[in-house]
Order: structure tokens, then sequence, then C-alpha cells
């Protein structure tokens, strides 16, 4: 009798977990989620932008490059993790944050000064937009010398201008250092 009890409650037990998860739906999306705003002439000009971005490093075209931009000082980094940030506040800075203003005039000054070819290959691109802003989402491997130097994720939000160009408004990036 006991045996037969705790086969029922098992099976009982067992026949529930699937309702208990059941019970909680997801939600139901909207017809409108993932309806965007977008054009093929857009979506030209974002894929422009990308290509252009590219060739300014190659040619060390930093008169292009900023072109580019919104303007010169947009948000441009990539953060330190977490633990280092908290190293910096221990060792010398008690309100870092792991994000500095400056970041394109030193990149560029970098790609201007540069002694080597100075490259940036995007793999899988991904972009994003409705209306006057983008997402444009990439891997990328950052190549000086013929050398892949890092690698990671980068991410770009643009916006349409006012005169109807495609702009840069800021650029975040994870790095992975290649082992030497």
């Amino acid at each position: 009798m006991r045996s037969i009890c705790l086969t029922l409650l098992t099976a009982l037990l067992a026949g529930a977990a699937p309702a208990i998860a059941a019970e909680v739906p997801a939600p139901e999306v909207p017809a409108h989620i993932g309806r965007y705003t977008t054009t093929p002439e857009d979506r030209r000009e974002i894929n422009q932008v990308v290509t252009d971005f590219q060739s300014a490093l190659k040619t060390k075209n930093i008169r292009q490059l900023a072109g580019l931009m919104l303007h010169a000082d947009i948000p441009w980094s990539s953060p330190p993790s977490p633990e280092t940030i908290r190293k910096i506040r221990a060792e010398f800075e008690p309100n870092a944050t792991g994000v500095r203003a400056g970041g394109f005039h030193d990149f560029a000054r970098f790609v201007r000064e540069s002694k080597v070819p100075v490259e940036e290959r995007f793999y899988n691109v991904k972009i994003t937009q409705d209306k006057h802003v983008a997402w444009v989402m990439f891997d990328y491997e950052f190549v000086e010398d013929g050398k892949v130097w890092n690698y990671g994720i980068e991410t770009w939000q643009m916006m349409k201008n006012v005169e109807g160009r495609w702009k840069i408004g800021s650029v975040w990036w994870t790095t992975n250092l290649m082992a030497p």
C-alpha cells in the first residue's frame, strides 16, 4: 500500500511540474514590436559608413574618419571590467568609471602617428534601424602591421543628421588581447 501511494505521489508530482511551469505564460508580443521604419537607401548609406570607416583607417585619412562622427567628442570607449575598475579606484582614482572623455581624439592621433599599417576587420555586421536612429554591431579584429592585436564585439549608435547623412554617435567595444 505504501509503495502504491509513493508511486501515485511521484506520478502526480512529475505530472504537476510541467503544469506549474505552464501556468506562467510568456507575454504575447504585440504586433508592433519588431516593426521598424527603414528603407533600402538608408541601409545602403549605413553600410557605406561602415565601409568608409574601414577605408579611412587603412589610408590613415583622419579627416574622412572624423567626418563620419556626429562630432569629435562622441562616447568612444572600451570599458574595462568591473574588477579592473575596482583596482583603479583602490590604487589611483576613487571615482573612476572606466569611461573617459577624448577617446576619439586619442584614437585619431594613434592612427595618424602610427608608423605601420592599421586596419579593423569587421565580421557578422548587423544593422538595426528605425527611422533616423540605427545600431550597428559586429565582431572585429584590430590589425597593426598585418598582425591581429585584439578582437571583440563593437557597437555603434548612429543617427541621421539634419543634412540627411548618417553619423556615428557613439562607439563601444570589448577588448580581448591576442597572446604574443
